[in-house]
């Protein structure tokens, strides 16, 4: 069985908010709802990966003295 393709940050981002406004329109059955929350949820699942591996690989890169070198650095993320 292939395995599905892993879909981007944009990309579930945009697939939730197209599932919430179908969900706010009120016109679904129930077995629809439920299975376009089980796809919602997932979807934010993906979104919040996505977002904790960037906070985690996110580096400043600071130039230090006159001869150009770089030192990196973890990004202090605020409220950590």
């Amino acid at each position: 069985m292939p395995r599905k393709k892993e879909l981007s940050f944009e990309e579930s981002l945009g697939k939730l908010e197209e599932i919430v406004k179908t969900m706010e329109e009120g016109s679904l059955s129930l077995k629809d709802l439920m299975a376009n929350y089980s796809e919602g949820v997932q979807l934010a699942k993906n979104c919040l990966t996505a977002l904790d591996r960037a906070e985690k690989t996110m580096d400043l890169l600071v130039k230090e003295g006159e001869d150009g070198t770089v030192k990196e650095e973890q990004l202090e993320i605020e409220g950590e």
